[in-house]
């Protein structure tokens, strides 16, 4: 009983701060029936085809026929080398993910939301080849992912706040 009564008044208390669940309505809600209605637009590039791939996933999208937004990505991929042995060869490596981004409205070509997302992971140069690449391109596929989750969420924070503003009329 006391821990209902905790969360209730932890409830209440969050309430009166202006704080609003992003996915509120669930499946039917603003943001969810935004995120629906977005298609990719194809990305070059095998960074391009895993990034693609993760928005898919998390879009959740309904098909070409109902989009009403195109989300458009150009990718930036790139490694660096960082720290060097006596023998001048690379110890380490940083491979970057840049993605800037923009949703487009369908119905008239307007950009309606133009940001850029982005994260590095550290790579470990070993003596075998084999395990240098695998572990760049398992790099590249925790990185995509990791793109992918802060597009998605910079586009939910676009939906929730243009559907807050045609709910108050502006």
């Amino acid at each position: 009983m006391k821990r209902a009564a905790l969360l209730l008044a932890a409830a209440a208390a969050l309430s009166g701060c202006g704080l609003r669940p992003l996915y509120g309505g669930g499946s039917t809600g603003a943001v969810q029936s935004t995120l629906t209605a977005i298609k990719v637009a194809p990305i070059e590039g095998q960074s391009g085809w895993l990034v693609a791939n993760a928005l898919r996933d998390r879009l959740g999208a309904g098909g070409e026929s109902t989009a009403r937004f195109e989300l458009q990505v150009r990718l930036d991929d790139s490694i660096a080398g960082l720290g060097v042995r006596r023998d001048d060869s690379v110890a380490r490596e940083r491979r970057t993910l840049r993605a800037r981004y923009q949703l487009v409205d369908l119905n008239n070509g307007t950009v309606v939301l133009d940001a850029t997302a982005g994260s590095d992971a550290g790579i470990d140069v070993v003596g075998s080849e084999y395990a240098t690449i695998a572990a760049e391109r398992s790099a590249l596929e925790r990185l995509s992912g990791i793109v992918a989750d802060q597009i998605i969420a910079r586009v939910g924070r676009y939906a929730r706040s243009s559907s807050a503003a045609s709910e108050s009329g502006q």
